[in-house]
Protein backbone atom coordinates (compact mmCIF):
# COMPACT_ATOMS: atom_id res chain seq x y z
CA UNK A 1 0.00 0.00 0.00
CA UNK A 2 1.31 3.39 -1.14
CA UNK A 3 1.75 6.12 1.32
CA UNK A 4 3.01 9.84 1.96
CA UNK A 5 4.16 12.51 4.55
CA UNK A 6 3.36 16.23 3.98
CA UNK A 7 6.75 18.08 4.11
CA UNK A 8 7.09 20.21 6.91
CA UNK A 9 8.37 23.67 7.32
CA UNK A 10 11.93 23.71 8.87
CA UNK A 11 10.61 26.45 10.99
CA UNK A 12 8.00 24.65 12.84
CA UNK A 13 7.99 22.76 15.72
CA UNK A 14 7.97 19.10 15.49
CA UNK A 15 4.05 18.07 15.11
CA UNK A 16 2.47 16.04 17.69
CA UNK A 17 0.26 13.76 16.69
CA UNK A 18 -1.77 11.92 19.32
CA UNK A 19 -1.25 12.90 22.77
CA UNK A 20 0.86 10.11 25.13
CA UNK A 21 -2.01 8.73 27.02
CA UNK A 22 -3.35 7.58 23.50
CA UNK A 23 -5.40 4.38 23.65
CA UNK A 24 -3.76 2.28 20.61
CA UNK A 25 -6.60 0.02 19.33
CA UNK A 26 -4.62 -3.17 17.23
CA UNK A 27 -5.92 -3.03 13.37
CA UNK A 28 -3.30 -5.79 12.20
CA UNK A 29 -0.36 -7.59 12.98
CA UNK A 30 1.59 -4.98 12.03
CA UNK A 31 -0.55 -1.93 12.60
CA UNK A 32 -2.27 -0.51 15.59
CA UNK A 33 -4.38 3.31 15.58
CA UNK A 34 -5.06 5.59 18.27
CA UNK A 35 -8.42 7.84 16.06
CA UNK A 36 -11.80 5.99 16.73
CA UNK A 37 -13.15 4.78 13.24
CA UNK A 38 -17.26 4.88 12.92
CA UNK A 39 -18.75 3.09 10.91
CA UNK A 40 -21.96 4.69 9.24
CA UNK A 41 -24.67 2.10 7.49
CA UNK A 42 -28.18 3.86 5.46
CA UNK A 43 -30.31 0.76 5.72
CA UNK A 44 -34.21 0.43 4.96
CA UNK A 45 -35.39 -2.97 4.96
CA UNK A 46 -32.10 -5.06 5.08
CA UNK A 47 -32.91 -7.52 8.12
CA UNK A 48 -32.52 -10.37 6.04
CA UNK A 49 -28.71 -8.65 4.93
CA UNK A 50 -27.70 -7.14 8.37
CA UNK A 51 -25.97 -10.36 9.45
CA UNK A 52 -23.59 -10.58 7.01
CA UNK A 53 -22.89 -6.91 6.81
CA UNK A 54 -22.11 -6.82 11.05
CA UNK A 55 -20.13 -9.91 10.43
CA UNK A 56 -17.44 -8.70 8.67
CA UNK A 57 -17.03 -5.62 10.63
CA UNK A 58 -13.96 -5.59 12.63
CA UNK A 59 -14.37 -5.70 16.23
CA UNK A 60 -11.73 -2.21 17.16
CA UNK A 61 -14.57 -0.28 15.47
CA UNK A 62 -15.37 2.60 17.85
CA UNK A 63 -18.97 2.96 16.92
CA UNK A 64 -21.51 1.65 14.32
CA UNK A 65 -24.01 4.11 13.26
CA UNK A 66 -27.01 2.94 11.62
CA UNK A 67 -29.36 5.19 9.79
CA UNK A 68 -32.76 3.80 9.88
CA UNK A 69 -35.14 4.73 6.64
CA UNK A 70 -38.16 3.85 8.19
CA UNK A 71 -37.92 0.39 7.70
CA UNK A 72 -40.88 -2.19 7.77
CA UNK A 73 -38.87 -5.19 9.07
CA UNK A 74 -37.04 -5.78 12.21
CA UNK A 75 -33.98 -3.88 10.59
CA UNK A 76 -33.31 -2.15 14.06
CA UNK A 77 -34.11 -5.17 16.01
CA UNK A 78 -31.82 -7.29 14.17
CA UNK A 79 -28.93 -4.52 14.24
CA UNK A 80 -29.45 -4.17 18.04
CA UNK A 81 -29.08 -7.82 18.84
CA UNK A 82 -26.23 -8.13 16.22
CA UNK A 83 -24.50 -4.86 17.81
CA UNK A 84 -25.48 -4.05 21.01
CA UNK A 85 -23.53 -0.76 20.86
CA UNK A 86 -25.28 0.00 17.86
CA UNK A 87 -26.43 3.68 17.41
CA UNK A 88 -29.80 3.93 15.54
CA UNK A 89 -30.44 6.84 13.76
CA UNK A 90 -33.79 7.74 12.30
CA UNK A 91 -33.85 8.90 8.96
CA UNK A 92 -36.23 11.88 8.33
CA UNK A 93 -35.53 12.42 5.12
CA UNK A 94 -35.40 10.36 1.70
CA UNK A 95 -32.38 9.06 -0.72
CA UNK A 96 -29.34 7.49 -0.05
CA UNK A 97 -27.47 11.44 0.64
CA UNK A 98 -30.06 12.53 3.44
CA UNK A 99 -29.70 9.10 5.33
CA UNK A 100 -25.58 9.31 5.12
CA UNK A 101 -25.68 13.03 6.07
CA UNK A 102 -27.64 12.43 9.28
CA UNK A 103 -25.43 9.43 9.88
CA UNK A 104 -22.32 11.26 9.73
CA UNK A 105 -23.71 13.99 12.14
CA UNK A 106 -23.85 11.49 14.30
CA UNK A 107 -20.34 9.80 14.33
CA UNK A 108 -18.34 11.00 17.35
CA UNK A 109 -15.19 8.90 15.21
CA UNK A 110 -12.56 10.88 13.74
CA UNK A 111 -12.50 8.38 11.01
CA UNK A 112 -15.50 7.49 9.06
CA UNK A 113 -16.38 4.76 6.99
CA UNK A 114 -19.37 4.51 4.82
CA UNK A 115 -20.99 1.04 3.91
CA UNK A 116 -24.06 -0.47 2.13
CA UNK A 117 -26.63 -2.56 4.10
CA UNK A 118 -26.76 -5.02 1.22
CA UNK A 119 -23.97 -7.57 1.95
CA UNK A 120 -22.69 -6.13 -1.36
CA UNK A 121 -19.26 -4.96 0.80
CA UNK A 122 -17.10 -6.55 2.59
CA UNK A 123 -16.40 -4.94 5.97
CA UNK A 124 -12.58 -6.89 6.37
CA UNK A 125 -11.86 -4.01 3.96
CA UNK A 126 -11.93 -1.21 6.66
CA UNK A 127 -8.36 -2.26 7.32
CA UNK A 128 -7.56 -0.89 3.95
CA UNK A 129 -9.07 2.42 4.07
CA UNK A 130 -7.81 3.33 7.43
CA UNK A 131 -4.59 2.27 6.65
CA UNK A 132 -4.27 4.93 3.71
CA UNK A 133 -6.20 7.44 6.32
CA UNK A 134 -3.64 6.97 8.87
CA UNK A 135 -0.37 7.23 6.12
CA UNK A 136 -1.07 10.53 5.18
CA UNK A 137 -4.68 10.37 2.59
CA UNK A 138 -7.43 12.45 3.63
CA UNK A 139 -9.64 10.43 1.45
CA UNK A 140 -9.70 6.55 1.02
CA UNK A 141 -12.05 6.25 -1.88
CA UNK A 142 -13.14 2.68 -2.78
CA UNK A 143 -12.50 1.15 -6.46
CA UNK A 144 -14.21 -2.00 -8.03
CA UNK A 145 -11.78 -1.19 -11.11
CA UNK A 146 -8.62 -0.53 -9.20
CA UNK A 147 -6.01 -3.33 -9.50
CA UNK A 148 -6.98 -5.75 -7.27
CA UNK A 149 -10.67 -4.69 -7.01
CA UNK A 150 -14.03 -6.23 -9.04
CA UNK A 151 -17.63 -6.69 -9.12
CA UNK A 152 -20.05 -9.38 -9.14
CA UNK A 153 -23.00 -6.91 -9.28
CA UNK A 154 -22.82 -4.78 -12.52
CA UNK A 155 -24.63 -5.03 -15.65
CA UNK A 156 -23.08 -4.12 -18.49
CA UNK A 157 -24.93 -1.12 -19.13
CA UNK A 158 -24.25 -0.13 -15.41
CA UNK A 159 -20.38 -0.55 -16.25
CA UNK A 160 -20.45 1.62 -19.54
CA UNK A 161 -22.41 4.43 -17.48
CA UNK A 162 -20.09 4.58 -15.04
CA UNK A 163 -17.02 4.05 -16.71
CA UNK A 164 -18.80 7.32 -18.88
CA UNK A 165 -19.03 9.16 -16.31
CA UNK A 166 -15.86 8.55 -14.37
CA UNK A 167 -14.39 9.51 -17.60
CA UNK A 168 -15.97 12.97 -17.46
CA UNK A 169 -15.17 13.98 -13.99
CA UNK A 170 -11.48 13.08 -14.44
CA UNK A 171 -11.68 15.39 -17.61
CA UNK A 172 -13.51 18.25 -16.09
CA UNK A 173 -12.00 18.11 -12.96
CA UNK A 174 -8.26 17.03 -13.21
CA UNK A 175 -9.05 13.71 -10.73
CA UNK A 176 -7.67 10.56 -12.08
CA UNK A 177 -10.04 8.23 -10.79
CA UNK A 178 -10.92 4.52 -11.88
CA UNK A 179 -14.28 4.43 -10.17
CA UNK A 180 -16.86 6.92 -9.92
CA UNK A 181 -20.32 5.84 -8.71
CA UNK A 182 -19.24 3.25 -5.93
CA UNK A 183 -20.47 3.92 -2.04
CA UNK A 184 -17.00 2.30 -0.52
CA UNK A 185 -15.43 5.11 1.19
CA UNK A 186 -13.89 5.84 4.29
CA UNK A 187 -12.10 10.24 4.92
CA UNK A 188 -11.35 11.98 8.19
CA UNK A 189 -14.09 13.81 10.01
CA UNK A 190 -12.72 17.14 8.76
CA UNK A 191 -13.36 16.35 5.14
CA UNK A 192 -17.45 17.35 5.78
CA UNK A 193 -16.45 21.30 6.76
CA UNK A 194 -15.16 20.99 2.83
CA UNK A 195 -17.14 19.26 0.88
CA UNK A 196 -20.67 20.44 2.80
CA UNK A 197 -22.40 17.73 1.01
CA UNK A 198 -26.19 19.17 -0.03
CA UNK A 199 -28.07 16.32 -2.33
CA UNK A 200 -30.74 13.71 -1.16
CA UNK A 201 -30.07 10.64 -3.62
CA UNK A 202 -27.46 8.14 -5.07
CA UNK A 203 -25.84 10.85 -6.43
CA UNK A 204 -23.76 11.73 -2.91
CA UNK A 205 -21.42 9.20 -3.86
CA UNK A 206 -20.50 11.14 -6.86
CA UNK A 207 -20.62 14.52 -5.16
CA UNK A 208 -18.15 13.80 -2.22
CA UNK A 209 -15.46 12.15 -5.10
CA UNK A 210 -16.03 15.52 -7.04
CA UNK A 211 -15.63 17.77 -3.91
CA UNK A 212 -12.80 16.34 -2.43
CA UNK A 213 -10.89 17.14 -5.62
CA UNK A 214 -12.34 20.81 -5.47
CA UNK A 215 -11.29 20.75 -2.19
CA UNK A 216 -7.54 20.06 -2.98
CA UNK A 217 -7.94 16.66 -0.50
CA UNK A 218 -5.43 14.04 -0.58
CA UNK A 219 -6.93 11.13 -2.09
CA UNK A 220 -6.09 7.61 -2.33
CA UNK A 221 -7.77 5.00 -3.73
CA UNK A 222 -8.42 1.31 -2.57
CA UNK A 223 -8.57 -1.85 -4.18
CA UNK A 224 -12.39 -2.99 -3.08
CA UNK A 225 -14.53 -6.45 -4.06
CA UNK A 226 -18.01 -5.75 -4.51
CA UNK A 227 -20.62 -8.84 -4.00
CA UNK A 228 -23.70 -9.94 -5.02
CA UNK A 229 -26.67 -8.07 -2.75
CA UNK A 230 -27.76 -11.34 -0.52
CA UNK A 231 -31.00 -11.05 -0.25
CA UNK A 232 -33.92 -7.83 -1.73
CA UNK A 233 -33.93 -5.97 -4.59
CA UNK A 234 -31.98 -2.64 -4.96
CA UNK A 235 -33.64 0.31 -5.68
CA UNK A 236 -30.79 1.84 -8.00
CA UNK A 237 -31.86 2.67 -11.61
CA UNK A 238 -29.39 3.03 -14.02
CA UNK A 239 -31.06 5.65 -16.50
CA UNK A 240 -33.06 7.73 -13.56
CA UNK A 241 -29.99 7.76 -11.03
CA UNK A 242 -27.11 8.47 -13.94
CA UNK A 243 -29.57 11.70 -15.21
CA UNK A 244 -28.96 12.73 -11.52
CA UNK A 245 -25.14 11.75 -11.70
CA UNK A 246 -24.92 13.86 -14.80
CA UNK A 247 -26.49 16.72 -13.17
CA UNK A 248 -24.45 16.69 -10.18
CA UNK A 249 -21.45 17.09 -12.43
CA UNK A 250 -22.58 19.49 -14.58
CA UNK A 251 -23.62 21.65 -11.82
CA UNK A 252 -20.10 21.16 -9.81
CA UNK A 253 -18.58 22.20 -13.14
CA UNK A 254 -20.26 25.29 -12.97
CA UNK A 255 -19.48 26.22 -8.86
CA UNK A 256 -15.60 27.79 -7.64
CA UNK A 257 -13.46 25.73 -6.54
CA UNK A 258 -12.65 25.46 -2.69
CA UNK A 259 -8.90 25.84 -3.02
CA UNK A 260 -6.63 26.50 -5.67
CA UNK A 261 -4.24 23.02 -4.39
CA UNK A 262 -4.54 19.95 -6.60
CA UNK A 263 -5.06 16.64 -4.90
CA UNK A 264 -3.29 13.80 -5.21
CA UNK A 265 -4.31 10.70 -5.63
CA UNK A 266 -2.63 7.70 -5.10
CA UNK A 267 -3.03 4.29 -7.03
CA UNK A 268 0.37 3.24 -7.02
CA UNK A 269 3.57 4.75 -6.14
CA UNK A 270 3.25 8.43 -3.95
CA UNK A 271 3.19 11.20 -5.97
Amino acid sequence: MSSFLRPADADEPPLTLLPAQAVYRPVSSHLAIAPPVSVVIPAMNEAENLPYVFKTLPDWIHEVILVDGNSTDDTVRVARELWPGVTVVPQRGKGKGDALISGFAACTGEIIVMIDADGSADGGEIVSYVSALVSGADFAKGSRFANGGGTDDMTPVRKLGNRVLTAIVNTKFGARYTDLCYGYNAFWRHCLHEIALDCAGFEVETLMNIRVVKAGLRVQEIPSHEYNRIHGVSNLRAVRDGLRVLKVIVRERGSRRNRSARPALITGDAL
